[in-house]
């Protein structure tokens, strides 16, 4: 099974995807990673947060593109926060 990294470190795997996709995909596999490995459950997130199990499997599998806002209640739900930066183009 190829992962997330697999993907990245071989450009020819995909042609279409924004810098600013790439680093939402980060982030929210960051997230996904961070909840599995805290033993948290879809279910139990996503009673944490206000939203439905679908929603949170939906967000994972990259079926929706998530706002800033939707990730910032994921992240807390784990207790984490997003930090942004601006950084130099």
């Amino acid at each position: 099974m190829k992962t997330w990294e697999d993907f990245k470190t071989n450009p020819r795997s995909f042609t279409n995807i924004s810098e600013e996709e790439v680093n939402m995909i980060d982030t929210l596999a960051f997230l996904h990673a961070t909840r599995i490995k805290m033993n948290i459950s879809q279910t139990a997130l996503s009673q944490k947060i206000g939203m439905s199990q679908s929603q949170i499997a939906k967000l994972e599998n990259l079926d929706v593109q998530p706002t800033l806002k939707t990730l910032e209640k994921y992240a807390s739900g784990l207790g984490l926060k997003i930090k942004l930066s601006v950084i130099p183009a």
